[in-house]
């Protein structure tokens, strides 16, 4: 049965490979006319970042080689519960329990439902004996995996507290920086802070930096997302912050698409990153302990004090860097 999954995701990712796949292309305007954040370039990110880390062949093989897949419910149906802030980012979690060939009800985001179901779509044409139902209210399940906001997720707390759940909810990353980075690394940097608009878990909203940090010779490395400056959107949210910092006489430097404000919080507005100047690497390592529930992932530097991602890595996670943290396979696979 694995060897079947893995042959079909990889036919996935052949399709959507294809450029003249004119169903893909369709579910891509479409995915843009419905959804503005969802620019060509960043639908175009998310789905080669999905064939190339997510159906791969041998990195399949890799990442199911740690489960025992005989003993498990397989009649068990899984309830999820997607969020749509970025393209496809329920994917994993269809693909976790696809593999298993676990029964799925899915709620799917209003923001992401086309590509979301397309993909469901392909799999099942692939797949015709996988059950997959597309629900807009969520009942009949035996386990659920939510996705959402802070609000949301105390929300989920209640309603699912009868069955087993994987609920989660807001995160943010950070990047520390040595003062040391090459230019090829600050400018990969750059796809940690802006892809997808700043509005993934994923996504760069705090810097620290060493003591005396030059801040300002890291917006030419910026350079490769001016065309935010072009997104209504975007902008919105840029003139509504920027004019706030300016009543307020609050300190920051800016250019004509991000703020970078001197701030302590993880959580910043979005076009805005804070950013800390850290003496020793045991601050950082406080205050990555003091956060650890609402940080998702690390960026830059290397230490043995946290597991971080090379810059420009943050958002191609691979099949076994699991949200939260949280093993999903493990959490699927417990009776």
């Amino acid at each position: 049965m694995v060897e079947d999954k893995i042959s079909h995701l990889v036919s996935l990712g052949l399709k959507l490979k294809d450029n003249n796949n004119e169903l893909l292309n369709t579910a891509k305007r479409r995915a843009e006319s419905k959804n503005r954040w969802f620019i060509q370039n960043f639908i175009e990110f998310a789905i080669d970042s999905i064939v190339e880390n997510y159906l791969n062949e041998e990195k399949l093989r890799q990442w199911l080689s740690a489960y025992n897949l005989e003993n498990y419910n397989k009649n068990e149906t899984v309830g999820l519960i997607l969020a749509g802030n970025i393209p496809l980012v329920g994917f994993h979690d269809i693909l976790c329990c696809y593999v298993l060939d676990l029964p799925v009800k899915v709620k799917l985001s209003s923001k992401d439902e086309i590509l979301t179901k397309y993909i469901l779509t392909e799999l099942q044409t692939l797949d015709p004996n996988w059950s997959c139902e597309i629900i807009e209210r969520l009942k009949g399940f035996d386990k659920v995996i939510a996705t959402g906001s802070n609000n949301t997720n105390r929300y989920f707390e209640y309603y699912f507290k009868e069955v087993p759940s994987l609920l989660r909810n807001n995160r943010n990353s950070i990047a520390v920086l040595s003062g040391h980075e090459t230019e090829e690394e600050l400018n990969n940097f750059a796809h940690d802070i802006f892809m997808f608009s700043g509005q993934g878990c994923r996504n760069v909203s705090k810097m620290f930096l060493p003591k005396d940090y030059d801040v300002t010779k890291l917006f030419p490395h910026f350079a490769a997302y001016e065309f935010l400056h072009m997104e209504k959107l975007f902008m919105d949210n840029y003139d509504y912050t920027r004019t706030l910092l300016l009543m307020n006489q609050t300190p920051h430097l800016a250019n004509e698409f991000i703020m970078l404000k001197e701030d302590a919080k993880l959580q910043s507005r979005l076009a805005t990153v804070h950013f800390s100047f850290y003496e020793n690497e045991t601050e950082v390592a406080n205050f990555i302990a003091e956060n650890e529930a609402d940080l998702q992932c690390i960026v830059g530097m290397q230490s043995k004090n946290w597991k971080s991602y090379s810059f420009g890595k943050a958002q191609k996670p691979e099949l076994w860097d699991y949200a939260d943290n949280v093993d999903t396979m493990s959490f699927l696979l417990k009776a």
